[in-house]
């Protein structure tokens, strides 16, 4: 019997499953079949017409006319998908928009990606209706009123046109944890590539149940969980927000299987109160990225499944892959067709890291660089109307991820950090996320974040934040004995000034948004630890030593490079923070 053809897009995906009477997905209390799934997304296809014309040829560069763009304000629920399904059928392109950007960067990204209609439920349909966003009144559709599909009621995708490749179907904002957010290009043919290759390498199943706690607005809901399962049928579980408290209860209530996480997601629902019947749940396997080696043995004790730690972007410029023999910690090794690398900023490549017994850098001075792809640019279909950070993503002809590692001497690959979190401490570069997981090793300490402030005479000082676990509390004489006694905390890695959190600033993903905590530097209102001696001897930095800090650096004329702290609690308040709960 002769193989099918492979899927060449998204509409592909779909399309094989209009007859397919399993559950696709779950919300709340309701579910829908793969058909019906089809079914709406038909419908959303036919409204993308009515709305925008039907498609022309590719639009070129200057061509904005021709743009089929639909912007998504909608938390997690059945909609966004059916209107990524549209758009598949329909050819229009999805542009996700994060919710939970203040006014001015939400308005922003929706006249930035062009969006010409904009799908948001009654309160953002009532929010950017006092935005400048670009969009007219008329081509705003609410989806809490059922009868903004019923004209589209049982009629087909319309004269759309066969689906195509290169079909531009979704436009993912990055997180923006160190800058600003770019809208990364997402082709039809390359998510359908995506959504074979992760349900065959990460054993989806028709019976899985997927729950999905992660914005769709974010490549890893869409390309490690939406898309595998559409190309395996298995069937997808819609949190509308991530919530800590409620993760094991919807698991039990769906019978999930698996689920996907970033971040500081994990962190999180560790910190709720442990029951001794934690492990009696239906999971066998979870899968997401930058969670502390710590905190994945932690949960997969606790909670009694297999934890699968992978490395990607939105991007897709690199492909790094877990194998049976990857060591704690480690992402994986390099897929056997890409020539990746550790690489210094001259595209020297960076000697191998050397651990100890317990996995434990131990010349992360000299090992840690950025991880690039020296065969090409992957995946990478560049960023929308943004040529300088393609060229930047694109020298030399390789793919420059823009994150931190080191390599050891069997070839396996280890996360370091953004290329935004590097330090410049005493004319030696460091990063952060090596002193993160330092950190996250103390008992009381349940997030950290590493970040640069600067020093009165020139580089940087490294501090940190710490959010403590639920009834922790911090000691300034023990902590100072405990760094001392870390074997793989660098000389000049110790944190000289250590802020308490109560909640850190956190994009949707549960990233930690470390703009805001360096604008805020020390001037944060929370309490601040300062050690300003050789010495590690905390104290408390006193409003007068806050003063006396931001004195020494205008004595230096290098207070500039201070961030405005008033304009970073701004949009602390305007994004929230903490457990994501």
């Amino acid at each position: 019997m002769t193989a099918p053809a492979p899927a060449r897009t998204v509409a592909d995906l779909l399309l094989a499953r209009r007859d397919d009477q399993a559950v696709a997905l779950h919300f709340e209390d309701r579910t829908w079949s793969w058909a019906q799934v089809v079914e709406e997304s038909a419908r959303r296809a036919q409204l993308a017409e009515e709305l925008l014309g039907p498609p022309g040829p590719i639009p070129s560069a200057t061509d904005h006319g021709a743009r089929r763009h639909v912007g998504v304000l909608l938390d997690n629920v059945p909609e966004y998908l059916f209107w990524m399904g549209g758009a598949a059928l329909g050819r229009a392109t999805v542009v996700g928009i994060n919710p939970t950007h203040p006014d001015e960067e939400l308005a922003r990204d929706i006249r930035f990606t062009r969006c010409r209609a904009l799908v948001a439920d009654e309160a953002g349909a009532l929010r950017v209706g006092a935005l400048d966003t670009g969009v007219a009144r008329e081509r705003v559709l609410v989806v809490d009123d059922a009868s903004c599909v019923s004209s589209a009621a049982n009629r087909g995708a319309g004269g759309s046109g066969e689906p195509r490749p290169d079909d531009l179907l979704l436009l993912l904002f990055t997180s923006g944890t160190t800058g600003r957010p770019k809208a990364v290009r997402c082709t039809q043919g390359r998510l359908a590539a995506i959504a074979t290759r992760a349900a065959q390498l990460y054993d989806f199943r028709g019976d899985d149940v997927c729950y999905c706690p992660m914005p769709l607005f974010h490549g890893n809901a869409v390309m490690a969980l939406w898309a595998p399962a559409l190309a395996a049928g298995a069937s997808v579980v819609l949190a509308r927000r991530f919530s800590a408290s409620r993760f094991l209860p919807d698991i039990r209530r769906h019978e999930a299987t698996r689920f996907t996480y970033v971040g500081k997601a994990l962190a999180y629902v560790l910190a709720t109160p442990e029951e001794p019947d934690d492990a009696d749940n239906s999971l066998r396997v979870g899968f997401g990225t930058e969670a502390s080696a710590p905190d994945r043995l932690t949960f997969e004790h606790r909670f009694g499944f297999r934890l699968v730690e992978g490395y990607g972007s939105s991007e897709g410029g690199t492909a790094i892959n877990v194998t049976a023999d990857t060591p704690p910690g480690a992402l994986g090794r390099a897929a056997s067709a890409q020539d990746v690398a550790v690489c210094g900023p001259d595209g020297t490549e960076r000697p191998r890291a050397r651990l100890d017994s317990s996995g434990r850098l131990l010349n992360g001075d000299e090992a840690i660089g950025e991880i690039v792809n020296r065969s090409g640019v992957g995946g990478f279909e560049g960023y929308f109307e943004d040529a300088e950070a393609d060229e930047e993503r694109t020298r030399q002809g390789w793919y420059w991820s823009g994150d931190l590692g080191y390599r050891d001497e069997a070839g396996f690959f280890y996360f370091a950090g953004r290329a935004g979190d590097r330090l410049r401490v005493d004319s030696e570069n460091l990063a952060a996320a090596p002193i993160e997981r330092v950190l996250e090793r103390h008992p009381e300490v349940a997030a950290a974040a590493v970040y640069p402030v600067p020093d009165p005479v020139s580089g940087d000082r490294v501090m940190a934040a710490l959010e403590l676990r639920p009834g922790g509390r911090f000691d300034p004489d023990d902590f100072a004995r405990w760094l001392r006694r870390q074997p793989d905390l660098g000389a000049k890695w110790a944190p000289r000034l250590v802020r308490i959190t109560g909640a850190m600033p956190l994009t949707a993903t549960g990233k930690v948004r470390k703009s805001v905590l360096r604008a805020e530097a020390w001037d944060c209102g929370e309490p601040v630890w300062h050690s300003p001696g050789r010495q590690l001897r905390y104290r408390p930095l006193t409003d007068a030593g806050r003063r006396a800090l931001r004195g020494e650096l205008e004595a230096r004329r290098r207070a500039d490079l201070l961030g405005s702290a008033a304009g970073a609690g701004a949009e602390r308040s305007a994004k929230g923070g903490g457990a994501l709960d």
